[in-house]
């Protein structure tokens, strides 16, 4: 992909987690870019307007167009012919990754959380120091304030917490045992799957004092690709002879799947109970092709689901926001033939999996001018 002459604008903060996804694809591609705080006057006075709220990251085009959420600003760059696409080119692999960056962005929002604002007295100085860069001094206590009390609606809770620190301990021992074999998840370039496991294992879990601690002590190899994924281009010296592609014929790597049984353990049955929370929602509410998925632009929640994590009842909420970043793991599976689509829901189902595909469904939520909507098949 040429560089442009002029640089992208990337809005965000070096502590945001999903600013680290998108910043780290912009690296890894060799895309051009500045970054720039939220208190700049720029983002104060037309991006956040333009908007509708205050949200990072946000990327501005050289052309003024402007991009909202990590997968939009990916998918922005892939759609013009990327130097190394982020989506696998074979079915079961696009699969999985789609379903590795949900766990990533979406149900690692607890281990991140917890260990940010549930250890605060032991990292203060440093998390105020970061807030305070990003925000301004005058909004940093109240925007803190405010993303701690994010953790009962995230499921963290005293009876939790236990649970997702042996979790977070089991995603740094499988991760690590698969990074002995290769330096990425699906092969030797990095797929859209770890985009999005490095939002949470870069800006929380391994730049935070006490996670990342715990990330160098226990899993070193895990923080050399947090490394690896802010480097620019492909930083791979200790894989001399590896090729940048992504393991042939279809295949996950045996050294991924003991990670994939952690993953299905943490997004079940959560996923599922959030998915039958939208089925029952939609045939009562009936909203209209192309409304907004919720009132206001900000409000990212439907409502609250009861449900469980690792065996411990939970009450969490429902974003739509997930069935966004889910469906092009069904639209992957929707354009298979017969023959084709039965070997990657046997895989799936092996791997269990196969339920963090939405299919089945008449309804999805897209994106129009950086607003979720609904829309129907």
């Amino acid at each position: 992909m040429p560089v442009q002459a002029t640089p992208h604008v990337l809005y965000g903060a070096p502590h945001s987690l999903y600013t680290g996804k998108a910043r780290c694809y912009l690296r890894n591609q060799g895309i051009a870019y500045i970054e720039r705080p939220t208190s700049h006057p720029d983002f104060v006075s037309r991006i956040a307007p333009a908007l509708g709220r205050a949200i990072i990251p946000v990327l501005e085009t050289p052309e003024g167009e402007i991009v909202q959420d990590t997968i939009d600003i990916i998918d922005h760059f892939e759609r013009k012919g990327s130097t190394r696409p982020v989506y696998p080119g074979t079915p079961l692999q696009c699969v999985v990754a789609v379903i590795i960056e949900y766990f990533g962005g979406q149900a690692m929002l607890k281990h991140a959380m917890h260990y940010r604002w549930s250890y605060l007295a032991e990292q203060q100085d440093f998390l105020r120091h970061a807030f305070v860069s990003g925000s301004g001094n005058a909004v940093a206590d109240k925007v803190m304030a405010r993303m701690q009390s994010y953790l009962p609606m995230l499921g963290v809770t005293n009876d939790t917490v236990p649970l997702i620190e042996r979790a977070f301990e089991t995603v740094l021992d499988t991760l690590d045992a698969h990074f002995a074999v290769m330096p990425y998840l699906l092969g030797s370039r990095p797929s859209i799957a770890d985009y999005g496991l490095i939002a949470p294992l870069f800006a929380h879990l391994g730049r935070d004092p006490v996670p990342a601690a715990i990330m160098k002590a226990r899993a070193p190899r895990v923080f050399r690709w947090v490394e690896r994924m802010n480097a620019p281009g492909l930083d791979t010296v200790e894989y001399p002879a590896s090729e940048p592609a992504f393991v042939v014929g279809d295949a996950i790597p045996t050294s991924l799947e003991p990670f994939l049984a952690c993953v299905a353990a943490d997004i079940f049955p959560e996923l599922d109970d959030k998915l039958a929370f939208f089925d029952q929602w939609i045939t009562e509410q009936a909203p209209g092709d192309g409304a907004p998925v919720t009132d206001k632009p900000h409000r990212r929640r439907l409502g609250v689901v009861q449900t469980r994590y690792r065996g411990v009842p939970i009450e969490v909420g429902a974003e739509p926001y997930l069935l966004y970043v889910l469906q092009r793991a069904a639209d992957t599976m929707a354009i298979l033939n017969e023959e084709a689509a039965q070997r990657v829901w046997a895989e799936l189902k092996r791997l269990g999996l196969e339920r963090a595909v939405p299919a089945g469904r008449d309804y999805r939520v897209a994106r129009e001018n950086n607003i979720e909507v609904w829309r129907f098949d």
